[in-house]
């Protein structure tokens, strides 16, 4: 088959050169993007006059046909035509006859790949920010539900202080509220025009490259025509940012497999988002949280994938730069389908607030409230620190808790503890009493309740 570019090459491409530098398997993917693209250069073209009037329109009618297909799923593609940009311009000429030629003028596949591949990214980073959104709303509603739920909050995976459980969803919604904004402040960079750097030097047609930019929505264009064809930042960027996000939903879903577990019994998922086992009918198992913390290294595998490939590149395209789709595909794919999991799993969640308070009853997570009551009677922090140590290894040699504790005998320990102590001790009481700005206490809740709803306004 004639290749569109074999003027100057006097055999045929080999068959395996065909199968293993086509990206067609893949980049089709880019088949609506690029047809907006080619739209918007053919409108252009023909307001500078470089195509007539009638021969933009049979181009830009050609083009909505194929983007009638690409819809409708009737397009077939070729590997001996490599490429999408290749593949939907032979379908083209197909159509259209030889002014389908026409098309390419003033462009390069260098420009017009980056040109698609900005587009695709743009269109994933806004449905990836709506759908952080819809989670955010899931666990500030699961928020309010539970203001008055009281569990134990952990430090090293040992119980430290009660928290409301409240406090503890909004801690994901903050984590979540930075990946949005990453995600927001990214897209100033995403939304570049590179179309007219031509393969890397810029055209000596008379172009205008504001207007294309201004047709397909972008904020500007690329200052130079060099960086415009080899500038795969905004991918690095998406990837980054799609890295940290999934860590985020990787410690949520870690917490749920645990949660969900006997040992914890703090939490039960939905029968329509667990799997059973093949040999244990008792068997509940947290398959989909799983899967969520599984697909984390898929994720930063695909970010140090296009890191390496991109780290030794001279100036300015080069074949390697076909690397760059494959991983963003997937991890586009693979974002998109857990935040859609993630939101309706944590909606469906059960709450079991009981077993939640049982267990801050039997712990010492209130000694900080007892060190802090000593202080607040003249006592040095540090010197009040050793003796609720103290009193806490009392209590474990004696197997009882701090409330078991008689008054006589905390006094022996410290002549300031009185009767008012055993309020102090209480885990409603410490959750309540936490005043500080961002704390779990109620006032501060409230007040954290009401600012993650703002910022879930902001665009």
């Amino acid at each position: 088959m004639e290749k569109l570019w074999g003027g100057r090459f006097q055999k045929q491409t080999h068959q395996l050169v065909d199968e293993y530098t086509a990206s067609i398997a893949f980049d089709q993917e880019l088949a609506l993007v690029d047809l907006a693209g080619s739209q918007a250069h053919v409108k252009m073209l023909t307001a500078k006059g470089i195509v007539t009037a009638e021969e933009g329109q049979t181009l830009l009618e050609g083009l909505w046909e194929l983007e009638r297909r690409a819809k409708a799923g009737e397009l077939t593609f070729d590997v001996a035509h490599e490429d999408i940009h290749m593949n939907l311009e032979h379908q083209l000429t197909q159509l259209v006859g030889p002014v389908g030629g026409k098309l390419h003028t003033a462009r390069s596949r260098n420009d017009q790949v980056a040109l698609d591949m900005h587009l695709y990214t743009r269109e994933a980073v806004d449905q990836v920010m709506t759908k952080i959104r819809s989670v955010q709303q899931v666990l500030v509603n699961l928020a309010e539900t539970h203001r008055n739920t009281v569990l134990p909050g952990y430090t090293h995976l040992q119980r430290a202080q009660p928290v409301s459980l409240a406090h503890h969803w909004l801690a994901y919604a903050w984590m979540l509220q930075r990946d949005w904004q990453r995600f927001r402040d990214s897209r100033s960079r995403v939304n570049l025009c590179p179309l007219g750097a031509g393969a890397l030097a810029g055209t000596s047609f008379p172009i205008d490259r504001q207007q294309v930019a201004a047709e397909l929505g972008f904020d500007g264009v690329y200052a130079n025509s060099m960086d415009a064809v080899s500038d795969r930042d905004f991918v690095v960027e998406f990837l980054a940012n799609a890295s940290l996000l999934i860590m985020h939903i990787s410690r949520l879903s870690e917490e749920l497999v645990l949660w969900s577990s006997e040992e914890y019994k703090f939490i039960e998922l939905d029968d329509a988002f667990s799997t059973g086992s093949s040999i244990m009918p008792q068997k509940k198992n947290p398959d989909v949280a799983e899967l969520l913390r599984g697909k984390t290294g898929r994720v930063y595998g695909h970010l140090m994938g296009i890191l390496t490939v991109l780290k030794g590149l001279p100036m300015t395209y080069n074949k390697d730069m076909q690397e760059d789709k494959e991983g963003l595909f997937d991890t586009v794919k693979t974002l998109l389908g857990a935040l859609d999991l993630l939101a309706p799993m944590m909606e469906s969640i059960t709450v079991h607030a009981s077993t939640m308070e049982k267990a801050v009853q039997k712990d010492f997570a209130c000694a900080v409230d007892l060190a802090d009551y000593l202080v607040r009677k003249g006592m040095p922090f540090r010197e009040a620190h050793g003796v609720v140590g103290r009193i806490v290894f009392h209590c474990i040699e004696q197997g009882v808790y701090m409330p078991d504790v008689l008054l006589q005998q905390y006094q022996e320990f410290s002549s300031l503890f009185a009767e008012d102590l055993y309020d102090v001790i209480q885990p409603r009481a410490a959750v309540k009493n936490r005043s500080s700005q961002g704390s779990t206490g109620s006032a501060a809740m409230e007040e954290q309740l009401q600012a993650i709803k703002a910022a879930l306004q902001e665009s």
